[in-house]
C-alpha cells in the first residue's frame, strides 16, 4: 500500500510547500503532491521540478467545482508534468479522459466518484450510486479512483467493502488521521492513501518533526 503525502491543509496547498518538501525528500517517501490552489504558476513549477529531481512520483489533486477552474486543474498538471492526476469532479470525468487523450498525455488520471461537495470536499449519496459511478468511470479508461472514504456521510465501513466490486486501483484521500485507520485500508487491499493535515497538526506522534510523523507512518506500514 502507497503513502501519499499531500503537501497540504484544508484542502489547500501550503505556502511553505517548497520548504517542507526540502525537509521531508530523503524520509523514504515514494509518493508526494498537493492541491491545484495555493501556489503561484512559479511556485508549482519549482515544487514539482523538486519533486522530478527526487525521483518521487507526484501527485495533483483537483478540488475545484467550476468547469472552468477543473480544466485550468488539469491544465496545471499538464504544464508540471505531473505523473498523477488525482479528484476532479465525478462530471467532469469523461470530458477530462478525452481531454487527456487529444492531449496524449502520460499523466494517470484517479477521479472522484460519487456526490463531491464543499471545500474540503465531502462525499455524500447512496453507496450503489457511488460504485455505479465507480464502474462508469472504469469504463471510461481512468487509471484508478480518488475515494473521500473518511469524509463520507454515512456508512464508512460498508463503503470499504463495496469499493471491492471496482476492478481499479483505489486512492483513499482526506481524513486519514490515525494507525487504525491505514490498518483498515491495508486490510481491504486498498492501494494508496493521502495524508496532509493529520501531518501538518502532528497527529501520528506528538511533538516531533513533520519529517519525523512521515517516517512513523511509513516504518507502521
Amino acid at each position: 500500500m502507497e503513502f501519499i503525502f499531500m503537501l497540504t491543509h484544508h484542502d489547500v496547498t501550503i505556502p511553505n510547500a517548497l520548504e517542507i518538501f526540502d525537509e521531508v525528500k530523503d524520509t523514504g517517501l515514494k509518493c508526494i503532491g498537493c492541491k491545484n490552489i495555493g501556489l503561484s504558476l512559479e511556485e508549482y513549477r519549482e515544487l514539482f521540478n523538486r519533486i522530478r529531481k527526487s525521483g518521487i512520483q507526484s501527485f495533483l489533486e483537483v478540488v475545484t467545482y467550476s468547469e472552468e477552474e477543473h480544466f485550468k486543474g488539469v491544465d496545471l498538471a499538464l504544464k508540471l508534468e505531473v505523473d498523477n492526476l488525482i479528484g476532479g469532479m465525478p462530471n467532469y470525468t469523461e470530458k477530462t479522459v478525452q481531454y487527456l487523450k487529444t492531449k496524449k498525455a502520460k499523466t494517470r488520471f484517479y477521479p472522484y466518484i460519487g456526490t463531491v461537495t464543499g471545500h474540503p470536499c465531502i462525499l455524500s449519496g447512496g453507496i450503489d450510486k457511488i460504485i455505479e459511478d465507480g464502474k462508469r468511470s472504469e469504463s471510461l479508461g481512468i487509471n484508478g479512483i480518488n475515494l473521500l472514504l473518511y469524509r463520507y456521510t454515512d456508512n464508512q465501513a460498508h463503503l470499504l467493502k463495496s469499493v471491492k466490486e471496482l476492478s481499479v486501483p483505489v486512492i483513499v484521500a482526506g481524513n486519514v488521521v490515525n494507525f487504525r485507520q491505514i490498518q483498515e485500508l491495508n486490510q481491504n487491499r486498498i492501494w494508496g492513501f493521502t495524508i496532509g493535515g493529520a501531518i501538518m497538526e502532528k497527529k501520528f506522534i506528538q511533538n516531533q518533526s513533520i519529517g519525523e510523523q512521515i517516517e512513523v507512518v511509513l516504518q507502521h506500514l
